[in-house]
């Protein structure tokens, strides 16, 4: 048996099928009593929105695309789980790709004609393109992008402080007493603004201490990957002067950190303390423990999600907002010892 209605909402409020529609589609002011009212008949009657007629009227597909670079990365599934969560309480189904970091993907993506896309919107978390080669780019749906990748304030931006969560991490092992902190992850190139502006954050949080960083114990990696995190640690070890704590840019280079530690001997935290960025579950349950900085993955995916939605409904391109989402430092035992 088919469901109720508009009409049947209608009728049984005493109000016009409009007002039932500006109510379920948040379209247009409606006083609280009114609200209230249709609210509670739709909540009465159990009405259920026809998702695929509203979108087939509207000229919508009812879904967004999430892009990042890597799946297999732990926070990029996380984010993506987030991601789906936020979309499904609008509605909407999420597509979801990865480019490799690949600017040829990203420019194919971004390149194809607006008519034949599949989705309403894009969230994408690029590394390779240009701001000139977004603002160029063939496809015109609304899009919000993720992450540090710099385009200078043009396009809806939803990302953590990346400088301040390096900055506390930094500054947590230094209150510890740790003077030879170390740094893993830098990435002096073009597309690696995230690492640069956490060897910013670490740099800063020893200009605070009155410390001089130590150039030699910044160490680069390609990628945020666990081997390349303890290829970068055993390297520290072999310093005539190695470490006694080391901030590793996110959660994989440190677990990747605490097994060449391990295999070398070394314990953890009485003889190198590690400190992490990303709170993946894995680290919860490393042996040590990781602590690590946490931004908040669910409030950066509803941000996200609802910053993408108002464009496709406003039918415009969305504003430019640079919208920062919290963050925070989890204390495990990879810097507190046991029992933490």
């Amino acid at each position: 048996m088919a469901g109720p209605t508009l009409r049947d909402v209608a009728k049984r409020a005493n109000v016009s099928i409009r007002t039932v529609s500006n109510v379920v589609n948040g379209y247009a002011p409606v006083s609280d009593e009114l609200r209230a009212r249709v609210q509670a008949v739709l909540d009465e009657l159990d009405y259920r929105p026809n998702l695929i007629a509203r979108n087939l009227k509207q000229g919508r597909t009812g879904m967004i695309a999430l892009v990042v670079p890597e799946l297999d990365v732990p926070y990029f599934a996380e984010l993506a789980r987030e991601v789906i969560t936020a979309a499904r309480a609008h509605g909407y189904v999420v597509m979801i790709d990865q480019t490799d970091g690949d600017g040829d993907r990203e420019r194919e993506l971004l390149g194809r004609d607006s008519r034949a896309t599949m989705f309403d919107g894009l969230l994408l978390s690029p590394l390779s393109i240009t701001a000139d080669e977004l603002r160029g780019r063939a496809n015109r749906i609304p899009i919000v992008l993720l992450g540090e990748h710099i385009f200078n304030g043009n396009f809806p931006h939803v990302a953590i402080d990346n400088v301040a969560a390096a900055r506390d991490a930094t500054a947590h092992l230094l209150a510890l007493g740790r003077r030879r902190v170390a740094a893993i992850g830098d990435q002096q190139y073009a597309t690696g603004e995230t690492a640069q502006l956490r060897t910013a954050g670490y740099r800063q949080a020893h200009t605070r201490a009155g410390l001089e960083p130590d150039e030699s114990l910044i160490v680069p990696t390609a990628h945020f990957h666990r081997r390349l995190g303890a290829e970068a640690m055993e390297h520290l070890l072999a310093l005539p002067e190695p470490p006694d704590a080391v901030f590793c840019y996110n959660d994989l280079l440190a677990l990747g950190a605490i097994r060449a530690l391990t295999r070398a001997g070394r314990r953890i935290p009485d003889d190198v303390a590690v400190v992490g960025l990303d709170d993946i579950e894995e680290g919860l349950y490393s042996t040590p423990s990781l602590t690590t900085v946490a931004p908040d993955k669910g409030e950066l995916a509803r941000t996200a999600v609802d910053t993408l939605l108002e464009s496709i409904r406003a039918n415009t391109p969305a504003p430019p907002p640079e919208i920062v989402v919290p963050h925070r430092l989890i204390v495990r035992e990879s810097t507190a010892g046991e029992g933490h």
